[in-house]
């Protein structure tokens, strides 16, 4: 079949699912599974924020992925990898050594997961023309999300029904065998549905020449006018959300005896895989709208504020420490509400602010590898920051750790009104 053939509902759902499954067990699932284990906060904040840099650090290698033949290649290759790093993933956590072992499994599929995400976004922008690339972008953001709600809202409760049944090691195996079992099928799956006629066709390219126009693009970055304080801008924009967002999930698993709320794995998963990605997506839906009709120079204070509403949430639990599940429910809620709502903000300042130019595409690319690193760099010092403060002043810290952003941004270059670019924000998945 040659691309034109192919109806895009064929293959963008399982190919946009498959990237969200393996990024939210990389980022998502492995934290909470250690937390279970008994590993200490400071040692999963500190390890799963490193796995996290082969998000930050895509841009760098992915120029050389052009001279692969085909784009199709890359992300089948690293759908299996993906399979097989799971089943190895299953093994290593029955491993004496079990932590290291599974951070060096994690390692392997974060960087599959990474590389698989820069074939896949080409592969997308190769078969489809801009209208259709338009059309199909919701699809995209949709059965991204849609992997969270499956490993958090499904995976996650079935992983607590497991533990108390044949232990918390024994569960977690049982878990990976059949995230494995499921990646091979959609990568089996996708190795026959993908478009197979999108070869990237640059006989000219090698790796001298890429490496060439990598360092022109990168310095034409760094000379932008006001780009080092646009950078300062996005790191401490993410700054606060980035320990909350690695502390506030282990808080919620924690005994009360130390401070936690003490819940089980079944009750943080129904919570975070239910309400919580539904309230994430309607705030980043309403989000993009809001900063549509305002402009993002005007909207940007709110959404700042947005940002800091995880903070003051947990904060409110670490000294209230409710009982209800409703009750923490419907503040999970709000938090990722605030959360997706706020976000909207940082992608659409990469966007407007920091990719204009001649090298659009990979400035964007560049300014969200810094946002991430920025994320990451918070997300590995807040274990250690927590251990040493407690919960409640941990959370209290963060909200400080929000001020910063709303100071600068009266100092940095934002632009105003952009209505089509903030509505298409609003329904493309974002790795973060």
């Amino acid at each position: 079949m040659t691309t034109a053939r192919r109806n895009p509902m064929t293959w963008i759902p399982s190919l946009y699912f498959v990237q969200g499954l393996q990024f939210f067990v990389v980022m998502l699932i492995a934290g909470l599974m250690f937390k279970n284990m008994g590993v200490g906060n400071d040692l999963i904040a500190r390890w799963t924020g490193v796995l996290g840099l082969a998000w930050a650090f895509k841009p760098l290698w992915s120029p050389f992925l052009e001279m692969a033949s085909s784009k199709k290649l890359i992300v089948v290759a690293m759908q299996y990898t993906g399979a097989v790093g799971l089943g190895l993933l299953a093994i290593a956590v029955q491993l004496p050594m079990y932590f290291a072992a599974s951070i060096a499994v994690l390692f392997l599929l974060a960087y599959a997961s990474a590389t698989h995400d820069i074939a896949c976004d080409g592969l997308y922008m190769a078969a489809l023309d801009n209208k259709s690339q338009a059309a199909y972008a919701g699809w995209q953001g949709a059965f991204f999300n849609a992997s969270k709600f499956l490993t958090l809202g499904g995976l996650l409760v079935l992983a607590g029904f497991l533990e108390k049944k044949v232990g918390v090691f024994n569960a977690w195996t049982a878990i990976f065998v059949l995230l494995g079992a499921l990646l091979a099928l959609l990568a089996t799956y996708n190795a026959m549905a993908l478009p197979g006629t999108l070869n990237t066709a640059h006989a000219d390219l090698t790796a001298a020449s890429v490496w060439q126009t990598l360092r022109e693009v990168v310095a034409d970055f760094l000379k932008k006018p006001g780009i080092w304080l646009a950078i300062l801008f996005i790191v401490l924009f993410r700054f606060a959300e980035g320990q909350v967002q690695t502390i506030g999930p282990l808080f919620l698993l924690e005994a009360r005896t130390k401070g936690g709320l003490g819940l089980t794995t079944e009750q943080v998963g129904g919570i975070y895989g239910t309400a919580g990605t539904a309230a994430f997506l309607a705030g980043s839906i309403l989000g993009g709208y809001f900063t549509a009709w305002l402009g993002l120079k005007r909207a940007m204070p709110v959404l700042i504020v947005a940002m800091a509403v995880p903070n003051a949430v947990f904060y409110y639990l670490s000294s209230n420490l409710p009982t209800e599940m409703f009750q923490i429910g419907c503040a999970v809620s709000v938090e990722m509400f605030g959360y997706g709502f706020g976000f909207v903000g940082m992608i659409l300042y990469i966007m407007q602010a920091v990719a204009p130019g001649k090298f659009q595409t990979a400035h964007y690319a560049l300014g969200s590898g810094v946002m991430q690193l920025g994320f990451i760099f918070s997300k590995t010092i807040s274990g250690d920051i927590q251990v040493a403060m407690g919960y409640q002043h941990f959370f209290l810290w963060t909200i400080v750790c929000g001020a910063p952003a709303l100071l600068l941004m009266f100092f940095v270059k934002i632009p105003g009104r952009a209505v089509e670019a903030a509505a298409s924000a609003s329904s493309e998945p974002v790795n973060a």
